[in-house]
C-alpha cells in the first residue's frame, strides 16, 4: 500500500538542483515516484510504507545538502523562509552599495572625468569586491560545494567558478604590482544575479495568487445554535450537526443543507458562475459562498478539510506539484547541461589562448560562456506556467488534477457527453402517464402510485422525477423486493404486485411482449420524451414518460466545439429517437444510443484506437468507466462523487461553457510553456557561441543570465490576463 507525502524542500537554486533530488529520491528502494517542483519548492513522494519513511525521505534530502520537512497546508506564514527572503533582499543592497563605485569607475574609463580617480585604483577596487566575493557571494560557493560533494554541478558552480575567476585573477594582477584588473566583473555579475533571483522571487510569489486568494476566501468565524442560544465561534470549531445561521451579506462558513430560510448565494468564487443561486430548505450550501438577500439557517455537514473549498485548494496545490509531459524534455536537458557547460568554457579558454595568445582574453571569455549559461531559465519554464494556469483555472471554477491533463486537454479532437445532467439539465418531469387497455391497473393514478414507489430507491435522475410526481398525489409504498438492472430498468415488488419498469430491451429478456404500444412510444420518443414500459404481473399495463430540459448553454457550446475542429458524439443510455430529438436540439450528428455504462468506455477504447485524442464529459455514476478509459475525463459539477473523482477536469459549474473554457486554457498555457521553452533554450544556443568569441563582456553575460529566469516567470504571469 502506497502513502504520499510532501515536503518542503528548501536550499534550491536552480532546475539542476531539483532534478538532482528528484533523481536520487526516485533511485530509493520503496520510492514509487518523486517529483520535485522548483517553483514551489516541494517534493511530492509516493512511496511504500513498508520500505521506507518520510523520515528516511527526509535524511536523504539532508545528506544532498538540501533542507526537507514535511509540507504542512495549514501552517502559519513560514518564519525561515521569512527570514532568509529578508537576508536575500540584505545581500542585494549590501552587495549593490559596493558596487556602485565600480560602476561609476567603469563611466571614468569611457570619458566621465569629473570622477575621483580613486576609484580606479586596484587596491580600493580588491577592498570594496572582497566583501562583495564572499558575503554577497557566500551563497554560490555553498551551493557549488554541496553540489560538487554529491558528484553533480547547478547553477552556483557556474556562478561560483566563473566569479572566482575573475576575481582570483585580478588579485593575482594586483599582488604582482600591475593595474588592468576585472574586480568590476566579479562585482556587478554577484549583484545583477542576486538582483534577478530577487525579481525572480517576487514575480513566483506571484504565481501562486490563485491559492491565496482560495485561501482567504473562508470566512473566520460562524454563528452557530448552541444549547438554545447563538454563539459566534472560530471556524475551525464549527463540527458536523451544528445548526449554523447567516445573515444576508455574509459568508457561508461550511458546507451544509439550508434547513430554513429563503436566499441567494453567489458562489462564482467556487464555480465561476456570475448569477446568484437561489437556496431553500433541502438545498446545499458551500462554505467561502457568499449569501446575498435573506437569512438562512442550515446544518453543518463538512468542516475542515472536508469543504469543497479545502478540496479545491487541495486539487490545485496537487496539480500545481505535478509535471506535464512537455516537462521531461527540459528535465533531460537541465541534468546534462551544467557539466557540457563547463566543458565549453574549457575549450573557450583553450582556444582563445592559443588562438590569440592572451590569458586575459582567454579567461574573460570563458567567463563569460560560465556565467550566461546557467539552466535556471529551462527549469522554470514549464511549472511557472502549470502554476498560474491551474491557478486561473481554479479562479473560474475550473479544476485541474495534475499537468498532464492540463496538457492532453488541448490536443483533444473527440468529445464524447454524456445526455441526463451533461447536456440536459438533469432535472426531468413526468409529462405523460398512459395506461394500456388489458393491462393490470386500473387507473393512471394507480399506474403512476405504483411506478414511483417501485421507483424509491432508485438513483437515476428519471426515476427522481417519477417519484417526485407520485408523491405529490399520495404517500408512496414501501418496495418488498427492489433490483436495480444496469442501463435497463428495475424490478420491484409493490404492494404483492411484480413490477417491470423499463426499456423494450428489458420487457424482451423477460418475456414480455409490448409491441401493442410501440406507436405510442415512438411518438413519445420524437418528442424527446424518455418513455418507460410498465409491466405489471408480468402484461404490459401502461407507458410512463419524463423529459428533461436541454442546458441553456449546451447549443453553442456545442457549435464553439466544432468550430475548433473538434468532434462532438452524444453516448446515453437513452433510447435512439430520444437521444436524437435531444441531440438535434443542440446540434449533434453523431448519437450513440442505448449504450451500458461499460459500453461508453468501449465507445471512448474505440476512438482512441482509431488514433484520436478523446475526452468524456460526463456526471453521473454510469459515467465513471468511461471518465476513467478517456485521454481526460471531464466532471460536470453537480454531479456524483464517483465522477467528480475519477475524472481529471472538473468543472465546477453546471454549464457546459466550463468545457470550452478548459480548452481555450489548455491551449494557452500550452502555448505559453512553448514560448518558455523556446526563448530559455534559444538563449543559451545564442549566447554561448557570443560569450565563446568575445562578444560578450562577462558582467553582460550575467546580467543577461540574471534575467532570463524572470523573463520566462512574467512570460508565464501573461497567463492571468487571458480571456477563457
Amino acid at each position: 500500500m502506497s502513502e504520499k507525502v510532501t515536503l518542503q524542500v528548501t536550499g534550491m537554486t536552480c532546475a539542476a538542483c531539483s532534478n538532482r533530488i528528484e533523481k536520487v529520491l526516485n533511485k530509493m528502494d520503496g520510492v514509487v515516484e518523486a517529483n520535485v517542483n522548483l517553483t514551489m519548492e516541494r517534493a511530492t513522494v509516493n512511496f511504500e510504507a513498508d520500505k521506507v519513511g518520510m523520515d528516511d525521505l527526509i535524511e536523504r534530502v539532508h545528506k544532498l545538502g538540501y533542507g526537507a520537512t514535511e509540507y504542512v497546508e495549514e501552517a502559519p506564514a513560514n518564519e525561515a523562509g521569512e527570514k532568509k527572503w529578508d537576508r536575500q533582499q540584505a545581500m542585494l543592497v549590501f552587495s549593490a552599495v559596493l558596487t556602485v563605485p565600480f560602476v561609476l569607475a567603469m563611466l571614468k574609463m569611457v570619458g566621465l572625468t569629473f570622477l575621483p580617480d580613486v576609484l580606479m585604483n586596484p587596491w580600493v577596487q580588491l577592498a570594496l569586491v572582497t566583501p562583495i566575493q564572499f558575503i554577497a557571494g557566500a551563497g554560490f560557493y555553498t551551493g557549488a560545494y554541496k553540489a560538487l560533494r554529491n558528484k553533480s554541478a547547478n547553477m552556483d558552480v557556474l556562478v561560483a567558478l566563473g566569479t572566482s575567476a575573475a576575481y582570483f585573477y585580478s588579485l593575482w594582477v594586483v599582488l604582482q604590482g600591475g593595474h588592468h584588473v576585472y574586480f568590476e566583473t566579479s562585482a556587478i555579475i554577484i549583484t545583477l544575479i542576486l538582483l534577478g533571483k530577487t525579481f525572480e522571487q517576487m514575480a513566483k510569489s506571484r504565481t501562486s495568487d490563485a491559492i491565496k486568494k482560495l485561501v482567504g476566501l473562508q470566512a473566520k468565524t460562524a454563528r452557530v445554535v448552541r444549547d438554545g442560544v447563538e454563539v459566534d465561534v472560530p471556524i475551525e470549531e464549527v463540527v458536523i450537526g451544528d445548526v449554523v445561521l447567516v445573515r444576508p451579506g455574509e459568508k457561508i462558513p461550511v458546507d451544509g443543507t439550508v434547513v430554513d430560510g429563503l436566499s441567494s448565494v453567489d458562489e462564482s468564487m467556487l464555480t465561476g458562475e456570475s448569477i446568484p443561486v437561489s437556496k431553500k430548505a433541502g438545498d446545499p450550501v458551500y462554505g467561502a459562498t457568499l449569501n446575498k438577500n435573506g437569512a438562512l439557517r442550515f446544518q453543518a455537514e463538512k468542516v475542515g478539510k472536508s469543504t469543497m473549498l479545502a478540496q479545491i485548494i487541495r486539487v490545485v496545490e496537487e496539480a500545481q506539484g505535478t509535471k506535464a509531459p512537455i516537462q521531461r524534455m527540459a528535465d533531460v536537458i537541465s541534468g546534462i547541461f551544467v557539466p557540457i557547460v563547463v566543458g565549453i568554457a574549457l575549450l573557450t579558454f583553450l582556444v582563445t589562448y592559443l588562438v590569440v595568445g592572451d590569458l586575459t582574453t582567454a579567461l574573460m571569455n570563458a567567463t563569460a560562456v560560465l556565467v550566461i549559461a546557467c539552466p535556471c531559465a529551462l527549469g522554470l519554464a514549464t511549472p511557472t506556467s502549470i502554476m498560474v494556469g491551474t491557478g486561473k483555472g481554479a479562479e473560474n471554477g475550473i479544476l485541474f488534477k495534475g499537468g498532464e491533463h492540463l496538457e492532453t486537454l488541448q490536443k483533444v479532437n473527440v468529445i464524447l457527453f454524456d445526455k441526463t445532467g451533461t447536456i440536459t439539465k438533469g432535472q426531468p418531469s413526468v409529462t405523460d402517464v398512459i395506461l394500456v387497455e388489458g393491462g393490470a391497473v386500473a387507473s393512471e393514478g394507480e399506474l403512476l402510485h405504483l411506478t414511483a414507489s417501485a421507483e424509491k430507491h432508485s438513483e437515476h435522475p428519471l426515476a427522481s422525477a417519477i417519484v417526485a410526481a407520485g408523491r405529490e398525489q399520495r404517500v408512496l409504498t414501501e418496495p418488498t423486493e427492489f433490483e436495480a438492472i444496469t442501463g435497463r430498468g428495475v424490478r420491484a415488488t409493490v404492494e404483492r404486485q411484480e413490477l417491470l419498469i423499463g426499456t423494450r430491451r428489458l420487457m424482451a429478456e423477460a418475456g414480455i411482449d409490448a409491441g401493442a404500444i410501440e406507436a405510442q412510444m415512438e411518438q413519445l420518443e420524437n418528442e424527446g420524451k424518455t418513455a418507460m414500459i410498465v409491466a405489471v404481473g408480468g402484461v404490459v399495463s401502461g407507458i410512463v414518460a419524463v423529459a428533461d430540459t436541454v442546458k441553456e448553454a449546451s447549443k453553442g457550446v456545442i457549435a464553439e466545439l466544432q468550430a475548433m475542429g473538434i468532434r462532438t458524439v452524444m453516448i446515453t443510455g437513452d433510447n435512439e429517437r430520444t437521444a436524437r430529438a435531444i441531440a438535434a436540439r443542440v446540434g449533434i450528428d453523431d448519437v450513440r444510443a442505448e449504450v451500458l455504462p461499460e459500453d461508453k468506455a468501449n465507445a471512448v477504447k474505440q476512438f482512441k484506437s482509431e488514433g484520436r485524442i478523446v475526452a468524456m464529459v460526463g456526471d453521473g455514476i454510469n459515467d465513471a468507466p468511461a471518465l476513467a478509459t478517456a485521454d481526460v475525463g471531464i466532471a460536470v459539477g453537480g454531479g456524483s462523487d464517483v465522477a467528480l473523482e475519477t475524472a481529471g477536469v472538473t468543472l465546477l459549474g453546471g454549464e457546459l461553457d466550463g468545457v470550452v473554457r478548459a480548452i481555450k486554457l489548455s491551449r494557452a498555457t500550452i502555448r505559453n510553456i512553448r514560448q518558455n521553452l523556446f526563448w530559455a533554450l534559444a538563449y543559451n544556443v545564442l549566447g554561448i557561441p557570443l560569450a565563446a568569441f568575445g562578444l560578450l563582456a562577462p558582467w553582460i553575460a550575467g546580467a543577461a543570465m540574471a534575467f532570463s529566469s524572470v523573463s520566462v516567470v512574467l512570460n508565464a504571469l501573461r497567463l492571468k490576463r487571458v480571456k477563457i
